[in-house]
């Protein structure tokens, strides 16, 4: 039958009723006729079998198997009827099942898979990684120097496009309406990756982006449009972005947002403009050498080229750049550091090193997988539990002639039904429930995206109702297999009990899967907890950052020290203030490093990456570092005294090792400098790196250098520092001349955000470690309270012999503990077998900690003891009169 004939024929069956109807009619009409000519006898001879003539016309328009399923569907819908409390219980099971896989599949999707908005040919665009070795270590970035971009761009031959981008906070607007917002800083050829064409204006060129500055354009983002200019047309106006004032040419379309996976950028502007308005040397010399790394690099792979081949041309490139540098600067030669570039996922999540986050995402979607198994063996098993009841009438059926295989398309409509009213739920599940999974993994506004409009979620929701509706209905099938005769002489005893190997396999399955659950919940909390507690070398909670950002007001070095002064002398004075100090870099949030020259040693830089901190003399109150030995900074290590540094206990041991640090020359910046010496030892800092061991860093009093240098405060507060934030930024905003102004951040809330994958997975792993433990409770009470349903018979006449309400309760009791036992041994095995995977996502926690693996027994086992403890009680209840008449 072709499709034209089937759709025909379709729209016939779905108005079968009507023509039914039509064709009675014209029936009685014809036979009126008839008999009216020649009466009834000759009508009936004339129209023949009427009954078999409306039956073959019928079956014109029939589809059997539509029929059938329509037939299936109606019957499954009375039995769910007659049973809502079974219907709501697997509607539910399956709907928090659905509905966290729902939501993690989101999750993972927009992390890693989903093409970015308007990308054409995606499978064909690349992010370029370098990966190189350091002192034993091999280390991985996708942060590059304009320089390098330059040199991949030059020396490589397999792309057709090239793209280097950057996004920044920057402040947006002047006056009231300045914002720090998102700002995307791009080439020229960036735009060329997309099939975005402008909303409004056009697109900066390669000449508006060229070498070393470029031109003074801007592009806007559409929502950024739509909520500031009311999409209005703005072409030519001028728009201030940090200090550069811009004309807007431009403006991106609805949905677009680049390569930016969290807010949308505001702008979108020339990334030489950007870089060549860096004040100092960073302006001039950032495409001339390799020691600003800030930039991404995106590719287009020419058709013919393999990813193998795209990246071995990266890697021939990136080796020439190595040697280029390596000509200007002291690092290891190419034949040691091995350096190679990779042409990987544009996201950076897939991309060959992902990160802590990323990985951990991926095992809570794992986690979520679990979730739905668990979820599928509890309804498999109500539903196995529920067809041994029902084994009767299902006997009488098959032996009144209904084929086994009609009644497993019954039971596998009833199943699918149950499964997709159960995904429509999740579906919900996923929308509100997921919204802070959605928040936490991917960005506050990520929380409000709409799971029902998303047909890649929803087409993943429907192919695992398929499958829960599949498994699920499959294991009541084997019950049509009893023997009809063993099933009709059941008589009054339909429906005592049997065992079932099956049922006992599926809850020790949902148990050991729990288990499984809870542990890697322990196991992250405990990580959290550690995290939390590891001493950082210094006291974030009580510290803000204020942050001074001039947006083009032009100070010579006096009126910037004067500033920073008058900055300095109002924080101390604010009312909350205990301690403040200037100071240039912040830990997670910059860091400086140079050159140190020491006697005895060949190359300092080759020892370790040594990053230096210049602040004002109450810097290690403010931060609470402590000075181990020696001291910290006085008033009088002014710029006409002995030039002094502090270094880190790290430093000392790695630098003079056996020796005392304290007296030690060091020439900073050059070895014609005169020395710079240690006067302390401060205890080691966390700077970059949460898990890393290197602990390199020292510390010179700004008064020693130039006080121009600090752009920022660090005060310590008394009380809430967040609740002050407001208070400070007012206070200080005052002094503050032009458009310049301050931005004020809790040092707290840097810090907490390192703690984030581990807090991350925490939440989502208890999360979904409770949901699991919930769903495997309801399997346990549902199973027992079907045994003890079907026992009801055997169980009175335990009592009917004299068995106490004890022994009942005993019975059912170590019934439903036997399977918790067995669930929470083969879980805990599972559990040891998996440890060296989950080992690299935790936080100084063995992934074999026995007081974990204990507890989460003793919580299962407890949870199990509940479960059962309801079903046993009822079991006390059984009548033994009405099992003795059953038997007489």
């Amino acid at each position: 039958m072709g499709l034209l004939a089937f759709l025909a024929k379709l729209a016939d069956w779905r108005r079968r009723d009507q023509l039914s109807g039509e064709l009675d009619e014209e029936l009685n009409f014809h036979r009126a006729q008839l008999e009216r000519d020649g009466g009834a006898g000759h009508a009936r001879r004339r129209l023949g079998n009427l009954t078999r003539l409306k039956e073959e016309t019928r079956d014109m328009w029939s589809i059997p198997w539509l029929d059938q399923l329509q037939q299936d569907a109606r019957y499954a819908l009375r039995g769910l009827r007659r049973s809502p409390g079974f219907a709501a219980t697997v509607i539910v099971t399956l709907a928090l099942g659905i509905g966290a896989n729902a939501a993690m599949f989101g999750v993972v999707d927009r992390l890693m898979f989903r093409p970015f908005a308007y990308l054409k040919d995606p499978d064909t665009v690349h992010r370029v990684y370098l990966r190189w070795h350091d002192r034993g270590t091999v280390r991985t970035d996708n942060w590059m120097e304009y320089t390098r971009f330059l040199d991949l761009q030059k020396w490589s031959s397999a792309f057709s496009q090239y793209a280097a981008f950057a996004d920044r906070n920057d402040a947006v607007g002047v006056g009231d309406a300045a914002r720090e917002r998102p700002v995307a800083v791009v080439n020229a050829s960036f735009f060329d990756f997309f099939d975005a064409p402008p909303a409004l204006g056009r697109y900066f060129t390669a000449s508006e982006d060229s070498l070393p500055r470029g031109a003074d354009v801007v592009v806007l983002g559409n929502a950024f449009w739509q909520s500031e200019y009311g999409s209005r047309n703005v072409l030519g106006t001028v728009l201030q972005v940090g200090d550069m004032h811009l004309t807007i040419i431009g403006v991106t379309p609805r949905g677009f947002a680049g390569v930016a996976e969290g807010e949308a950028p505001a702008v979108y502007l020339p990334i030489t403009t950007y870089a060549g308005s860096r004040r100092g040397n960073q302006g001039t010399t950032y495409y001339r050498t390799y020691n600003w790394g800030w930039m991404d690099f995106m590719v287009r792979r020419r058709p013919g080229v393999t990813v193998t081949q795209a990246s071995a041309d990266l890697s021939q490139a990136y080796v020439r750049s190595w040697n280029a540098e390596a000509a200007t600067d002291h690092i290891a030669p190419a034949s040691v550091a091995k350096p190679e570039a990779i042409a990987g996922a544009l996201k950076e999540a897939a991309g060959p090193d992902p990160g802590l986050e990323a990985r951990t995402a991926l095992w809570v979607s794992g986690v979520a997988l679990i979730v739905l198994l668990i979820a599928c063996a509890n309804v498999a098993n109500l539903f196995l539990a529920r067809a041994l009841k029902r084994q009767r009438e299902m006997a009488v059926r098959l032996a009144l002639g209904v084929s086994r295989g009609r009644l497993l398309r019954q039971m596998l409509t009833e199943s699918l039904l149950l499964a997709f009213i159960g995904a429509i739920a999740g579906v919900l599940v996923a929308q509100w429930g997921g919204a802070g999974i959605r928040g936490l993994l991917i960005s506050k506004e990520g929380a409000s995206l709409a799971v029902i409009a998303d047909w890649r979620t929803l087409g993943i929701v429907a192919g695992a109702a398929v499958v829960a509706g599949v498994l699920t209905g499959l294991a009541p099938a084997l019950i049509t297999r009893r023997e009809l005769a063993t099933a009709l002489k059941a008589g009054t005893r339909e429906g005592t009990y049997q065992r079932s190997r099956l049922r006992t396999g599926l809850l020790v399955a949902q148990g050991a899967l729990s288990v499984l659950l809870l542990v890697g919940a322990g196991l992250f909390v405990r990580s959290l907890e550690r995290v939390k507690a590891m001493r950082m070398g210094y006291d974030a909670d009580p510290v803000l950052f204020v942050e001074r950002n001039n947006r083009g007001v032009n100070l010579d070095d006096s009126a910037l020290v004067r500033l920073n002064l008058s900055l300095l002398d109002a924080a101390q004075r604010l009312p909350g203030t205990e301690h403040a100090a200037l100071n240039t870099t912040l830990p997670f949030w910059s860091t400086s490093s140079t050159s140190l020259f020491i006697t005895g040693i060949d190359s300092v830089r080759r020892l370790g990456r040594f990053t230096f901190q210049q602040a004002t003399t109450d810097y290690f109150r403010v931060m609470g570092t402590q000075i181990l030995r020696g001291r910290g900074f006085t008033p009088e290590d002014r710029a006409s005294a002995p030039r002094v540094m502090v270094v880190s206990d790290g430093m000392a041991r790695r630098l003079w090792p056996g020796k005392d640090a304290l007296g030690q020359c060091v020439r900073v910046r050059a070895d014609t400098m005169p020395c710079t010496t240690v006067v302390g030892i401060a205890e080691n800092i966390v700077e970059r790196d949460l898990t890393g061991t290197d602990r390199f860093n020292y510390y010179m009093p700004l008064e020693q250098d130039h006080l121009d240098f600090a752009d920022g405060l660090l005060l310590k507060m008394r009380g809430d520092a967040r609740a002050q934030q407001e208070a400070v930024r007012g206070a200080l905003q005052k002094l503050m001349p032009g458009a310049s102004y301050v931005t004020v951040q809790s040092f707290g809330d840097v810090v907490d955000g390192q703690r984030r994958s581990w807090r991350m997975g925490a939440t989502l792993f208890v999360a979904f470690g409770l949901l699991a433990l919930i769903v495997a409770a309801i399997g346990i009470y549902g199973v027992i309270g079907y045994n003890v349903a079907q026992r009801m018979h055997e169980l009175g006449v335990r009592i009917a012999l004299g068995a106490q309400s004890g022994d009942v309760v005993k019975l059912v009791l170590g019934q439903g503990m036997s399977f918790a036992l067995t669930g929470i041994g083969v879980g805990l095995i599972l559990a040891l077998v998996v440890a060296r995977f989950v080992e690299p996502l935790l936080f100084h926690e063995s992934a074999k900690d026995p007081a974990v693996y204990a507890g989460v027994g003793l919580v299962l086992l407890a949870v199990a003891m509940l479960a059962c403890a309801l079903p046993a009680l009822r079991a006390t209840r059984a009548d033994p009169n009405a099992a003795l008449r059953g038997d007489s």
